[in-house]
């Protein structure tokens, strides 16, 4: 050892023994960086890779000796070998790259023996030089520590490549590039303390020798380019994995942040999964890499069936639990340089809900659960087929519920709600697993019950009646005793058809509601008279303005002190051409039940509008306004442009509406009649006391007058109850600043008491029939028409005024 630190120390040029260190470290750093790569790398690309550090390796060890030996100054001239030169180069390449090899074969034994390979391959490459070395002299060795040299450079190049491929680390990298540093110098200098050099000056250097300044030179390029080539190399290929890594990661995130289940497979075994297929298939998403597809989707088999057409299957979830999915599977030629099959899973299982939920609501009433109409008459259609195949008899019940509409007037549609599910329940217990309920629609419902072969026997009719019993012997959930009619019709002894049979139970409903409401009928020939009558009717009322058949009249509206007339209410009357004069509670309801009234509503408000617009006295006309019209959302535009087309002031318009009307839709009631009153039009209560919540009703809206019903009037000199109900609303209208008209005033002695009462105005027989507007145009055209009447009278003859 003294000897090797001797020619260390005395026979080496210090700084370019520094030079040799460094290129010896660049080449073992860069060595050991491409050796953990190739490792890394996996298949064919390793070969690339650990040829390309066994280059790096080998060329920084050939450097790092020859700097070395250019160090060495012996004091005699020096030359070298061409061929041993390149020998000793191609060794250091070789057998470097021999043992680089071994050791990224896996395990650290194997890593051991490659670093003593590659430690030999330095001892190769030294004594190659060596031999390549010529001087005027003899070289002798030292065999003890030539064995010494090479065992340090084996044993050293083991231990490197040990610690470099054992660790992931920096740390371990580092370490191993410095014991491969130690492995390379260690060597050189042992080796170099090894050789003994014996001046002879017989001996001469040949002229083919190549001068050590040469060599420096050489060396020196041709290290720094193999050791620049090889660490931008490796730059690039670092840069290219991060590019690729973080290529991995966007693509990995993009797939967790799909909604469906994303699976690239190979060969029928999953390559990657993202987050939600591993939700699905209730797994970790890193635990599904090498397992195989078929396990959670079985008889699935990659590349089979058609690019991006898609499957539905069952996805089989780590417990064995299945789950409807639906498939999409595509090639990924690109992915990895191998065939591939992008998969993607789309859950089911929201989709079968909504389906089954969408089938269910299409054979089903949302509110109560009972069959609707469109299953009820599929239903019915099989059932009169069987009954006609089989000989049997069927009947079917039509029921809905008495003044339901005055129960969601009264207590709200909540309240109807509640009602109907209550009915529905009810009802429905009664019925066994033949027997089927539906609702038709609003309060409509009808129950489908086979019937025994005899004619009289009747189970229709016992079904009904334990219906009207249930219905009365228990008090309502909702709060409204739930009273119904019924009428029943039975296939084929009443009806051939399923219109006929349906449309026949219905008029024995319509005769049950005439008869008293809360009993059951069963149809009959004179019922269908009656339904198609009705139906005529219907059908005449939607053609009565078209035809002209509609006309307005006019009762006055007097004040009681002077007698003068203050206004007109314009009342409907119909004359059918073939009936004769219809009453307006006949045929009012109809309009409203059928919608007619819109249409038949427009028309009133229009003629009375222009027909007021023509007087030369500004006399108020007042117009029955129905709970359907104020409830209309274009309602308000529509008066508006009446008064305008008419030129009509708005003051002088009277809109009449009754309490029901307010009690349906309150917020909407008053919305559209604080809109009116921004334009001016007056707000009339008819029927003031008939309704309901009259005082909650004249302190929310916004009324200007309210109108005494006629059932009052009568009674006040016969029931004292019903005076002292007209003395209260006189009072209520005084203490609220509202005009209170009385209805109905029939007889002087109803027009005295009210006078009493300090009531202003009045309207009613007494004071004026009905009539056309042209019996009043005393009243309308003031002094024209009085002047003319003078002019034209004949003795004994006045102007009539009704």
């Amino acid at each position: 050892m003294l000897t090797v630190i001797g020619c260390f120390v005395g026979d080496h040029n210090v700084w370019l023994v520094a030079l040799a260190g460094l290129v010896c470290a660049l080449a073992s750093a860069t060595a050991m960086e491409l050796l953990t790569h190739a490792v890394r790398a996996g298949g064919r690309s390793r070969f690339t890779w650990l040829a390309v550090a066994a280059a790096a390796g080998g060329s920084g060890i050939w450097a790092t000796h020859f700097l070395a030996m250019l160090a060495f100054e012996p004091g005699l001239p020096s030359g070298y070998g061409l061929g041993l030169t390149l020998l000793s180069y191609a060794d250091a390449v070789a057998i470097t790259g021999l043992g680089f090899a071994l050791a990224t074969t896996g395990g650290r034994v194997r890593a051991a023996i490659g670093g003593a390979v590659a430690g030999g391959g330095i001892a190769a490459m030294h004594y190659t030089g060596m031999a390549a070395y010529q001087v005027p002299g003899h070289l002798l060795w030292n065999p003890a520590l030539v064995v010494v040299s090479v065992g340090l450079g084996a044993a050293l190049g083991a231990a490197a490549l040990v610690v470099g491929l054992s660790s992931d680390g920096v740390r371990g990298r580092c370490l191993g590039a410095a014991l491969l540093i130690l492995a390379i110098c260690g060597h050189h200098f042992t080796g170099m303390g090894a050789v003994t050099l014996l001046p002879d000056p017989a001996v001469t250097i040949p002229e083919s020798a190549i001068r050590t300044d040469w060599l420096a030179a050489a060396v020196a390029v041709a290290s720094c380019l193999i050791l620049l080539m090889a660490g931008a190399a490796l730059l690039i290929d670092l840069r290219e994995r991060r590019r690729a890594a973080f290529e991995r990661e966007r693509l990995l995130s993009l797939a967790n942040a799909a909604v469906e289940g994303l699976v690239v497979c190979r060969a029928g075994q999953i390559v990657s999964a993202n987050e939600a297929f591993a939700r699905l298939a209730g797994a970790e998403a890193a635990s599904l890499a090498g397992t195989g597809l078929a396990a959670y989707l079985p008889g699935l088999v990659a590349g089979s069936g058609t690019p991006d057409q898609p499957l539905e299957a069952e996805l089989v979830q780590v417990g064995g639990t299945t789950i409807p999915v639906e498939v999409i599977m595509r090639p990924v030629a690109e992915y990895g340089r191998q065939p591939h099959h992008a998969v993607a899973v789309r859950d089911l299982r929201a989709r079968r809900r909504a389906e089954s939920e969408i089938h269910y609501l299409a054979h089903h009433d949302a509110l109560t659960g009972l069959a609707n109409r469109t299953s009820f008459h599929a239903r019915l259609e099989r059932a009169m087929r069987a009954a006609d195949g089989q000989g049997t008899r069927l009947a079917v019940l039509c029921l809905d519920l008495d003044r339901f509409k005055e129960v969601n007037d009264l207590f709200g549609h909540a309240a109807g709600d509640a009602m109907l599910r209550d009915l529905a329940l009810r009802v429905g217990g009664l019925l066994d697993g033949n027997q089927l309920m539906a609702r038709l629609g609003g309060d409509e419902f009808a129950i489908l019950t086979p019937q025994g072969p005899g004619s009289a026997d009747g189970t229709a009719e016992r079904l009904a009646e334990r219906i009207l019993t249930t219905l009365a012997a228990v008090p309502a959930a909702s709060g409204p005793v739930i009273a119904t009619s019924i009428g029943i019709a039975v296939y084929p002894d009443d009806a051939p058809d399923q219109r006929a049979l349906l449309s026949y139970a219905d008029a024995a409903l319509y005769r049950a509601k005439n008869e008293g409401r809360g009993t059951c009928r069963r149809y009959d020939a004179s019922m269908g008279a009656q339904i198609r009558d009705r139906r005529m009717l219907e059908h005449d009322l939607r053609h009565a303005v078209a035809r002209s058949e509609l006309h307005l009249v006019y009762q006055p509206q007097t004040q009681i002190g002077t007698g003068a007339v203050t206004g007109f209410e314009a009342l409907l009357r119909w004359v059918h051409p073939a009936r004769g004069t219809i009453s307006p509670a006949v045929f009012v309801p109809i309009a409203e039940e059928t919608g007619a009234i819109l249409e038949i509503g427009a028309w009133v408000l229009r003629e009375a509008c222009r027909t007021a617009a023509g007087w030369t006295q500004p006399l108020a006309i007042a117009v029955n306004v129905s709970a359907v019209q104020l409830h209309n959302p274009h309602f308000v535009q529509f008066v508006h442009g009446t008064l305008f087309e008419t030129g009509l002031k708005a003051d002088r318009l009277e809109i009449e509406i009754t309490e029901t009307a307010l009690i349906r839709d309150p917020g909407r009631a008053l919305l559209t009649l604080r809109q009116l009153k921004a334009l001016g039009v007056q707000i009339a209560m008819d029927d003031f006391g008939t309704g309901y919540s009259s005082l909650s009703n004249l302190r929310s809206f916004p009324f200007d007058r309210i109108k005494i019903d006629g059932s009052f009037i009568k009674a006040v000199h016969t029931n004292p109850q019903g005076a002292a109900i007209v003395r209260s609303v006189l009072g209520l209208g005084r203490g609220l600043g509202l005009s209170v008209v009385a209805e109905g005033v029939e007889t002087a002695d109803e027009l005295s008491f009210l006078a009493q009462e300090n009531c202003t105005s009045a309207q009613g027989y007494l004071l004026g029939r009905p009539a056309p507007i042209e019996r009043f145009a005393a009243h309308t055209h003031g002094a024209q028409v009085q002047g003319a009447q003078s002019q034209g009278a004949q003795p004994g003859r006045t102007a009539a005024v009704a």
